[in-house]
């Protein structure tokens, strides 16, 4: 009688405390999986709006959300519920191989509520790249473009912005490579194991052996708390064309300000940035005034004084002396070649052959109509606006 009664009370409360494998354990509370889909949009919508000079800020601000929500995550996993937290995870590689030899020779296996050994690593993967690629994605921006949180780097680390950005897209491709791999195995566990994992990141329960989740009001308002941080992130966004995420280092430069050379070249052309050429395609330009596009450019237009204060400060002020992202790129992509123009650049040409001529663009060296603020030295993506 005692061990029959001893043996009842045990299964008792093992039936109070886990549920049967063909039930349903309640397992990611509602801010759980709206946090999860934040972390996966967010990531998609900045890899995608990548691909686009006129969705740059789209780009960031995602990007920005992303770094937040994966700070959140890692917070969560120290004081979320428990079935969040990193102490519950499975990271032994003995774990991990069971669980692959496992799913091959037991369709009809039991699933644990938490994260099984896979979805432990991928957490961490997600985590530690996602990391990476924020920070580097910020430094990149900050160091290429000038702009954003990090743009103090510019006048320091600007040649540095091709390690940057390779390291950026080799985690950014990575983790994308990650991600598809994950769907790839929750889809066989859809439909090929029955456990129905698709719908336990949208209902929150899953078909499993586990206890019910609880979450304090506490951890609630800090997750939904993070959850409005967000939205209010997209929708300042939104509203202002330039916001602290893509506010450039460069300020607007009035070169007709600086020098007499604007006031003079004016008169028969518009006239771009300095740092928009090197050095020695200045000095042969402005050697060249005999036969300027076509034009002569005779003393009495532009007395030979003016010319030659004119041929000093484009030289002091080109490509060699600025941080700017498209001087930097100029001079790399040129080699030994010296233009007179721009659009013989093959940093330019590169960059401008999959963007559609709009209609009200005569040619291509019409930068005005693409780049506001371009007479001011602005020629960062964020102020990029194609018709």
């Amino acid at each position: 009688m005692f061990f029959k009664s001893h043996r009842a009370q045990k299964t008792s409360s093992s039936s109070m405390n886990h549920t049967p494998p063909q039930t349903y354990v309640f397992v990611w509370p509602l801010c759980t999986r709206i946090i999860h889909w934040i972390i996966a949009l967010s990531f998609f919508f900045s890899f995608i709006t990548s691909f686009f000079y006129p969705l740059f800020k789209w780009h960031v601000a995602f990007g920005f959300i992303f770094g937040i929500v994966l700070l959140f995550r890692i917070i969560w996993g120290f004081i979320g519920p428990s079935y969040a937290k990193f102490k519950t995870f499975k990271l032994s590689f003995e774990a991990l191989k069971f669980y692959f030899v496992e799913k091959i020779q037991n369709r009809w296996r039991k699933i644990y509520a938490g994260h099984n050994a896979a979805s432990s690593w991928f957490t961490l993967i997600v985590l530690t790249l996602g990391s990476f690629i924020v920070l580097s994605g910020f430094m990149l921006q900050g160091v290429q473009e000038a702009s954003g949180l990090f743009a103090f780097l510019n006048p320091s680390y600007f040649s540095h912005a091709f390690t940057l950005s390779f390291f950026h897209q080799a985690f950014s491709y990575l983790l994308l490579s990650c991600a598809i791999v994950h769907i790839l195995g929750v889809l066989i566990e859809q439909f090929y194991h029955k456990t129905e994992m698709v719908f336990a990141m949208i209902t929150g329960y899953k078909k499993a052996e586990g206890k019910t989740t609880h979450i304090s009001m506490r951890l609630q308002f800090f997750a939904y708390g993070i959850i409005f941080l967000c939205l209010a992130i997209l929708l300042h966004v939104k509203i202002n064309p330039t916001t602290i995420l893509t506010q450039s280092h460069f300020e607007n430069r009035d070169f007709k300000a600086e020098h007499l050379a604007y006031e003079r070249c004016e008169k028969c052309h518009k006239t771009y940035p300095p740092f928009m050429l090197p050095k020695d395609s200045w000095v042969r330009l402005m050697g060249g005034l005999e036969n300027h596009f076509g034009e002569k450019i005779t003393e009495h237009n532009i007395t030979k004084a003016d010319q030659k204060s004119i041929e000093a400060y484009l030289v002091a002020n080109s490509a060699e002396h600025s941080s700017h992202k498209l001087a930097f790129n100029t001079l790399h992509s040129l080699g030994e070649l010296r233009p007179l123009s721009m659009r013989k650049v093959p940093y330019w040409r590169e960059i401008h052959k999959n963007i559609p001529m709009p209609t009200d663009v005569k040619n291509g060296s019409n930068c005005f109509a693409c780049h506001t603020n371009f007479e001011y030295g602005i020629l960062d993506k964020a102020h990029i606006k194609l018709h």
